[in-house]
């Protein structure tokens, strides 16, 4: 029992922190990322009772502008973590949605399962398959469209920013690699 608690300890240096520039370059992706995203869902999805920007696009926001050499921020995984785990959370709510505490546990678990085998792990995605069991009626009727629209194609949208703001500094570079 003690080994297990000693664990607990922690021991590694905190590690160091960042210079105002770096801020600045995540501060612009993150701001221009998010507007993008909200802009064109209140001129094109809510007018239509949908929506374009969900509550987990916020943690991409922060792994894909400010943590950009993070193997969890690379395009595989900002795509293939939401839009896999969009699918498994409709799937979940969809056979157990019944019981919504035992979908949501099963949509968050088999996301992270389901990008752990595909190699897309990106901790947002656990939020996309969270909110295709919570997210409400809207989110509950666009179905399995759900893992494209909102979720992919919000993503899709902040690679492209994180494409275009990433590059303008002479010390970033987006993305490490692709695939």
């Amino acid at each position: 029992m003690r080994a297990y608690l000693l664990k607990m300890k922690g021991g590694a240096r905190s590690p160091p922190g960042v210079g105002f520039t770096e801020v600045m370059w995540s501060w612009l992706g993150s701001a221009v990322g998010i507007a993008a995203i909200g802009f064109l869902s209140s001129i094109y999805f809510e007018p239509r009772d949908s929506t374009l920007i969900i509550g987990s696009f916020g943690a991409s926001a922060v792994l894909v502008y400010a943590a950009i050499k993070s193997p969890l921020a690379q395009p595989r995984n900002l795509i293939g973590g939401h839009v896999i785990s969009g699918f498994v959370g409709v799937l979940c709510f969809q056979l157990f949605g019944m019981t919504l505490w035992i979908a949501a546990a099963f949509a968050v678990s088999f996301a992270i399962a389901s990008m752990l085998l595909t190699k897309t792990l990106h901790p947002p995605g656990g939020a996309t398959a969270l909110i295709a069991v919570i997210g409400g009626e809207k989110i509950h009727d666009l179905g399995f469209f759900y893992a494209f629209m909102p979720a992919g194609l919000g993503a899709l949208i902040l690679l492209i920013v994180a494409l275009a703001v990433n590059n303008l500094s002479k010390d970033r570079k987006y993305p490490e690699y692709w695939f």
